[in-house]
């Protein structure tokens, strides 16, 4: 795309807004309109004080914007997922010519990307689903993008998407992953392993807290010489800044007046259901997505805490041991992430690089951290059987750390501590390395209840127990 007036952006939003100022800044015109109109006028006043509205366009409705618009066109979407962007979709469609493209840049569903993406073609339009990270600051400077639509799509737009994108040693983190609903998927699967992290943290930190009498300002300090090592990440980093400030109101700790009951928008929650769908474990996750559930049963908890008592007992575990089982969760997390975007991706044959996939995630997104180039390294080599955990780097990581995972998941479980997300990883990597479990019983169970049939060990199939002799 040329730096003439092509672009418009829909929906100025936090996100929007942010991504919008990006694009300016980076010397491209845009056209922009709101469905509130007040908004749009916001806007240009905040693009005029940051001396960016030279080459912007606003308009005061989405049918005004197009118009102004001179053809090729390529329109970004950032209004919330679902309806609001088929009805947005339904006012553009009649208005736009034959090679236009709709970007949506949301978090929508990757299965409505697909159906969306069908449609639009049948219209002689093109369509992107592009999954964006790194919140209103990554949007503002630099967010990292995973974009899925036809190779065309993406080389119209491509010098842009480059050009906003946040950088990792020069390199942009953004990339064409695959077709239709890929990129939605790979946004999907990446938030899926933001509330797997965020979770792990979390159980650290309430082990440290509780289980170690640590205060929130010691345990911050530690979160930041972790963020100096294998550690280092956004979210530990955050996690640091975040435990050692302080509420203005009260001079506490600013997480002594936060409500633990946390809130979800639902991607989560996706990557647990497409990872069951897929028949991939996804149990780190999964427990992420549960603590956040039991998280909102706050009076609930409460009345347990009074029936049950609140067992948090003090333990002793090393600083070390603490680190080096939240690595081990980490590895766990994006272990069963990849499998995820392994089983889509031949599901619907995507073909995604996973490692570029890793790459793309090295900067300007939520779960960027220093392991993503040994992700991306060992996709490049090739991984035994597919699976992440298998490749040789993280199998000698794994044989030194895991003991350490242990003694903390031990410890933390024998004092009464809730630590679903270490624990789920502690399991995925026991049932790992179990060369015969105990499924056997569960096909016998079946065979029995229902006549639903085995396989032998000598590799016959269809066969049934003696109970039906």
């Amino acid at each position: 795309m040329s730096d003439t007036a092509t672009l418009g952006l829909f929906g100025l939003g936090t996100m929007g807004s942010a991504l919008s100022l990006n694009i300016l800044e980076k010397g491209f015109t845009l056209h922009v309109s709101n469905r509130e109109i007040e908004m749009t006028q916001d806007f240009v006043v905040e693009a005029a004080a940051e001396d960016l509205s030279g080459t912007l366009i606003a308009s005061d409705t989405l049918v005004e914007m197009v118009a102004a618009m001179p053809v090729p066109r390529a329109i970004i979407m950032m209004i919330p997922a679902g309806a609001p962007v088929d009805d947005t979709i339904a006012t553009l469609t009649p208005l736009l010519a034959q090679g236009d493209t709709i970007i949506d840049a949301g978090n929508s569903d990757y299965r409505e990307t697909r159906r969306r993406t069908l449609a639009a073609e049948k219209a002689g339009l093109t369509y992107i689903g592009m999954g964006v990270s790194g919140g209103e600051n990554g949007a503002r400077h630099g967010p990292s993008m995973m974009v899925g639509g036809t190779p065309a799509a993406w080389g119209a737009i491509r010098p842009v998407i480059e050009a906003i994108a946040a950088k990792f040693q020069g390199a942009p983190c953004a990339d064409h992953l695959g077709p239709d609903g890929a990129g939605h998927f790979v946004k999907t699967v990446h938030n899926g392993i933001e509330y797997a992290d965020m979770q792990l943290i979390a159980e650290v930190y309430g082990l440290m807290r509780y289980g170690c009498g640590q205060s929130p300002d010691e345990i911050g300090q530690v979160f930041e010489r972790w963020n100096e090592g294998r550690l280092k990440s956004y979210l530990v980093e955050i996690s640091g800044k975040v435990l050692q400030a302080k509420d203005s109101e009260t001079g506490k700790p600013a997480v002594d007046v936060i409500l633990d009951s946390a809130g979800q928008k639902g991607t989560g929650r996706w990557t647990a259901i497409e990872a069951i769908q897929l028949g991939r474990s996804a149990n780190v996750i999964e427990a992420a997505v549960a603590a956040r559930a039991w998280s909102t049963q706050v009076h609930k908890r409460s009345v347990g805490a009074e029936l049950f008592g609140a067992q948090n007992e003090a333990f002793g575990v090393s600083e070390e041991d603490l680190e080096v089982a939240l690595l081990c969760g980490r590895i766990m997390s994006y272990a069963q992430g990849f499998s995820i975007l392994d089983a889509a991706s031949q599901e619907f044959d995507w073909s995604v690089d996973h490692a570029r996939v890793a790459e793309v995630w090295r900067a300007g997104c939520i779960i960027r951290s220093a392991m993503l180039d040994d992700i991306a390294a060992a996709f490049r080599s090739g991984l035994p059987e597919g699976e992440l955990i298998f490749a040789p780097r993280f199998v000698s990581l794994l044989k030194a750390a895991a003991p350490s995972l242990r003694r903390v998941v031990s410890a933390a479980l024998t004092a009464g501590h809730a630590v679903p997300a270490l624990t789920s990883a502690l399991t995925f990597f026991d049932t790992m390395r179990t060369k015969r479990g105990t499924t056997d019983l569960v096909q016998a169970q079946r065979d029995f209840f229902g006549r639903h049939g085995f396989e032998r060990l000598d590799g016959r199939v269809g066969q049934h127990g003696p109970w039906w002799d």
